[in-house]
């Protein structure tokens, strides 16, 4: 039955060419980066705004969905330099201001502001006090402004 085999490969082959196409596989390096990039900070943005929700008192604080979320954005925020690659600004494509690249420095810089009190804030959600939790949870938040502000497009 090697016509069975073969024909299941090239089916196969075009399904999965079909999904590329799809979701509009990246026809560069530079979009590949803007899409991963985005990627992670979608999941980011996910946890942080459920965080928020219940920080605001928007939604009932959870403990343990709260530390989830924390370690969650913990583990991401020190990913997200590297999508950020020498050559990966396609005007059109992304918020991301050009500046990155010129103060590119002050951006890495702000980018380990962003890690460092991520991972503050998983390590205070570990306690379950909110009272703690809210000011790390604020420093988060600004770090993410200062960067924003300064190299994001609205």
């Amino acid at each position: 039955m090697p016509s069975l085999r073969s024909g299941l490969l090239v089916v196969s082959a075009l399904g999965f060419a079909a999904v590329a196409v799809a979701h509009g596989a990246p026809h560069s390096k530079a979009e590949e980066a803007i899409d991963y990039r985005h990627s992670v900070y979608h999941v980011i943005a996910w946890n942080v705004h459920r965080m928020g929700a219940q920080v605001e008192g928007k939604a009932p604080f959870d403990k343990d969905a709260f530390a989830v979320q924390a370690a969650r954005v913990a583990m991401l925020a020190p990913m997200l330099p590297e999508g950020f690659p020498e050559g990966s600004y396609v005007k059109g494509k992304t918020d991301a201001k050009p500046e990155i690249w010129q103060n590119r420095a002050e951006f890495d810089e702000l980018m380990k502001k962003l890690a460092a009190r991520s991972a503050t804030l998983a390590d205070v959600a570990k306690s379950g006090d909110l009272a703690k939790i809210k000011p790390a949870f604020g420093d988060l938040t600004q770090a993410c402004k200062n960067c924003h502000d300064k190299f994001k497009a609205d």
